[in-house]
């Protein structure tokens, strides 16, 4: 009979287990404390879309739309793709589902996104994104209150130390447009030094030439006019009010004046956080405003600003966790006993105990089995000298109050005669 071959997982996709996912699940888990205490709500969308919503709102010539989505027909002969970020699903469920009656909005979502690059530490084809957009508010303050839930995320998560904000400004519609004209004059003044794709940049896309990796384009890229000489006062006073609400929170920051958004839609505010803790993948947040998105997707033009973070990229800058411990090991040393142990184990569980039991195997190392386990209790059932008796051991780091509740429930299920 010949041998079947168990299927390997997928390139690029990562199954997630040990101490890995402790940390994975450690910074799921602080996100939604920090996202509760700016009163953000909770929101989950599909994970995949009508190809329309992310070609409309990423724009048809990026990389995301033109090489790495994951795109397919369906029996239906509609095209869909799979959610390669978040914030083009919320916007549409912004519009299809009437959330504008609920604006301003302040939402949070987290899940799996999907692109097709290269795999490389900390980036997947299947990878893990925690989002936060406010829709609906023009103020600069919303830009703060995000940067600043931003800030306290990688505080409460300790890794805030070594990871720098870089902050730019790209102006309103007025200065965007007359800062893009200067650009394509300086770059077409280079033409013929551009790479292949700077010069399909100019066509299309000319702000993304300045974040160029290629070694030809640097030089030409770095040369190029600044968007300061282009503020109008307007864009000007939305910058200064948001350095200054960043000043008064204590939130650390540099200027970044290369850093930036290509597509139109992008307004006043971009930023990273970014670090040298992770080699070439320094950027473990990033966001801006997106005034002149919704307005693309078909609805009325709609104030927005967002970002999002790689939960990947954030776990690996976490320290090794602390593996799981039961509070309580409930062990039967005697075959007699396992009846017992199982349905004091069931009672500590419904009263908010986390317990294990040891109840299978050689009686003789039951108890020693449970040691190794680590536990803060260990509640034992044997026979001494012919009668049934209960022990209590260790205890150590349960407080109180804590280790006389567990006491007192064994206690009651032994007077029930269990």
């Amino acid at each position: 009979m010949a041998k079947i071959e168990t299927p390997r997982r997928i390139r690029g996709t990562q199954d997630i287990f040990g101490d890995e996912q402790r940390r994975f699940a450690h910074v799921l888990s602080t996100f939604e404390r920090v996202r509760a205490l700016y009163c953000f709500q909770r929101v989950d969308i599909p994970v995949f879309e009508s190809t329309a919503v992310f070609a409309r709102s990423l724009g048809e010539t990026t990389d995301v739309v033109s090489k790495e989505m994951y795109t397919f027909e369906d029996r239906g002969g509609d095209s869909l793709t799979l959610r390669p970020e978040f914030t083009a699903g919320i916007a549409r469920a912004y519009l299809t589902e009437g959330w504008q009656q609920f604006a301003p909005l302040k939402l949070t979502t987290s899940g799996p996104v999907f692109r097709y690059e290269r795999p490389q530490k900390g980036r997947f084809r299947q990878f893990h994104q925690m989002d936060a957009e406010v829709i609906g508010a023009a103020e600069p303050a919303a830009d703060v209150e995000l940067l600043v839930l931003a800030d306290q995320l990688l505080r409460e998560l300790g890794i805030s130390e070594g990871v720098t904000l870089q902050l730019n400004t790209l102006g309103d519609a007025a200065t965007r447009d007359a800062w893009r004209e200067a650009l394509v004059a300086h770059f077409e003044a280079h033409r013929g030094e551009l790479s292949e794709d700077s010069l399909t940049r100019l066509e299309k896309n000319p702000m993304r030439i300045l974040d160029s990796k290629d070694p030809r384009d640097r030089p030409i890229a770095d040369s190029a006019p600044d968007i300061d000489a282009y503020l109008t006062p307007e864009a000007r006073a939305f910058f200064e009010a948001v350095t200054a609400g960043l000043d008064a929170a204590g939130v650390a920051w540099e200027r970044n004046a290369r850093l930036v958004r290509g597509l139109d839609y992008y307004r006043h505010t971009a930023f990273e956080f970014v670090t040298d803790r992770l080699g070439s993948q320094g950027t473990v947040l990033a966001g801006g405003r997106y005034d002149g998105l919704i307005g693309s997707l078909g609805g009325p033009e709609t104030a927005g600003v967002g970002w999002a973070a790689g939960v990947e990229r954030l776990a690996m800058l976490l320290a090794e966790p602390a593996a799981d411990q039961p509070e309580i090991v409930v062990v039967a040393e005697d075959a007699d006993y396992e009846s017992t142990a199982f349905r004091v184990l069931y009672e500590l569980r419904y009263k908010h105990f986390s317990a294990e039991a040891v109840a299978s195997g050689s009686a003789a190392k039951r108890y020693n089995r449970a040691v190794k386990l680590n536990p803060l209790l260990i509640v034992s059932f044997s026979k001494r000298n012919g009668a049934r008796t209960t022990q209590y051991s260790r205890g150590g780091g349960m407080t109180k109050a804590r280790l006389e509740q567990a006491q007192d429930i064994v206690r009651k299920l032994i007077e029930q005669g269990v």
